[in-house]
This record gives C-alpha cells, sequence and structure tokens, in this order.
C-alpha cells in the first residue's frame, strides 16, 4: 500500500506500505499502478491520527456476511446470499431486505448462533492489531454493524472493541421468530452513531476513521474524517475517500502514519 502525504517518502513497513508527496489528483497514479497489487491513497497530514474508530462487521472486520451463514444452516442459503448482494450493492433497499432474509429463518434453534460462530466465523486479517493500537494511542472503537447484536456482542469481545451496537434478532422459546428488533440499525444509524461517540468523547467526525464494504456504509465513510471502503463493492469504492482492495485491517494504520514497529496485537 502506499499512502500519499505531504512528507518526504519513507517507509512504514518495509517492502509493504510507504508515504510520499504527491499532487492533490491520483487518477494518474492509479491508472499507471491499476495492474500491480498497489493501494493508492491520498491523506493530509493534519489530524492523521484518529480519536474514534466506527467499523463495520460482516466481510470488513469478520471475513463472512452472519445473515448468509444462517441461511445456509437454515437450508436456504441461496435465496438470502442472493438478497443479500443484492442489498450490498444497493439495489435494493436495507432494511426490507434484512426484514425478508430474516424471515426466511423463521422456527431456526437459536443454538445455531454459537456453532457459527465457533465453526463458520473468521476474523479478518488486521483487524486486532488495528483495533488494540488504536486503543493503545487513545482512540475510542465502535463495532457498528446492520447485522446482529447476538454476533456483534461475541466478535467485539474477540477483536477487543470498546463497544458494539447492532439489530437484535427476535429469539422466543430458544427459535428464531424471523422477525428483527425494530427500529433497524441501517446506513442513517450508522451515521448517527459516528456523531454521537464524536460528541460523547468531546471530538468531531473529522477525528474518526471509518470502514465499511457495503453500499449501506456510504454515508458514514463519507462523513467520517476518514472514510475506507475495504474489499468493497464497486458503488462503495467510487463513493469512499479511500479504497482499499489488497491490504488488510493494518492498511488503516498506515494511512494514519503509524509504522508496523508502534503496531500492537
Amino acid at each position: 500500500m502506499l499512502a500519499a502525504v505531504g512528507t518526504a517518502p519513507r517507509w512504514l513497513a518495509e517492502g509493504e506500505a510507504a508515504e510520499f508527496s504527491a499532487p492533490t489528483d491520483l487518477t494518474s497514479l492509479r491508472q499507471i499502478l491499476s495492474n500491480l497489487p498497489i493501494d493508492v491513497n491520498l491523506v493530509p497530514t493534519l489530524n492523521r491520527r484518529k480519536r474514534l474508530l466506527i467499523a463495520d462487521m460482516d466481510s470488513t472486520i469478520i471475513e463472512q456476511e452472519c445473515i448468509d451463514e444462517l441461511g445456509v444452516v437454515a437450508g436456504v442459503g441461496d435465496r438470502i446470499k442472493a438478497i443479500t448482494v443484492r442489498a450490498m450493492r444497493g439495489e435494493i433497499d436495507f432494511a426490507n431486505a434484512l426484514r425478508e432474509r430474516v424471515g426466511l429463518m423463521a422456527g431456526l434453534d437459536a443454538t445455531v448462533i454459537d456453532l457459527i460462530v465457533r465453526d463458520r466465523i473468521t476474523l479478518m486479517p488486521g483487524g486486532k492489531a488495528l483495533v488494540a493500537t488504536m486503543r493503545a494511542h487513545g482512540a475510542y472503537t465502535a463495532l457498528v454493524s446492520g447485522g446482529f447484536r447476538q454476533f456483534t456482542t461475541r466478535v467485539a469481545s474477540l477483536v477487543g472493541f470498546d463497544t458494539d451496537e447492532a439489530n437484535d434478532l427476535l429469539i422466543e422459546n430458544s427459535k428464531l421468530l424471523g422477525r428483527v428488533g425494530e427500529p433497524i440499525l441501517g446506513k442513517e444509524a450508522k451515521v448517527q452513531a459516528l456523531h454521537r461517540f464524536s460528541a460523547q468523547k468531546g471530538i468531531g467526525p473529522a477525528d474518526a476513521i471509518a470502514v465499511g464494504d457495503g453500499a449501506n456504509d456510504i454515508p458514514l465513510l463519507q462523513a467520517a474524517g476518514m472514510g475506507v471502503a475495504l474489499h468493497a463493492k464497486p458503488k462503495v469504492q467510487e463513493a469512499a475517500p479511500l479504497r482499499i482492495n489488497h491490504g488488510d485491517l493494518t492498511a488503516l494504520l498506515y494511512l494514519q502514519g503509524y509504522n508496523r514497529q508502534e503496531f500492537r496485537e
């Protein structure tokens, strides 16, 4: 990854991440490097290290979409995945898509959640280092997901986040009811979380870095001081100020000017 900034060229991690002075237009440079596995981003030198991290969960902090994994176990995986793809591309309304997918899982035994977390969920590389490093330097970290609290609480604990927010799968007698708690946490709620956490910490949205991959993350990415599209859908990459297609979550540390020696695990 190359983080283009107004400073002299230097390696943040030998052979992995470097920063260098660059013009304000990276279009030509990105075109030149388009066939190479290199991320190129332009970031300002001022207020570079952020004091708040707002992260999406599915396909961002973890490598899976939890609702898709529930669908596989319920025997409706293909139907749910098709809806998920359309929702993340922004082709259909997120809230209605969520209600439709959850409805397909009515009657599923809630104990499958434990099995999915144990056997089917894997963490995105670099997530623990991202969170631990930012927390060690005084930042507050929040996992804010359009997914489900039954997953975010566990993932947040595994990765080390300070807090988490998500939707609630309604369960009765250890069975999924096929409904999600209202109001649904979607794109507007993610932006509200950014402003709320910023106010609580006495900072502004410009002091935050946000990361996500889906269409419902776009307003959040555009509202934060650094908004990073991570291995994201084309629509998200076009809308986000920054994008990472080759690196892992530690790329967010390089964007903030951290070098490898400063990383915590």
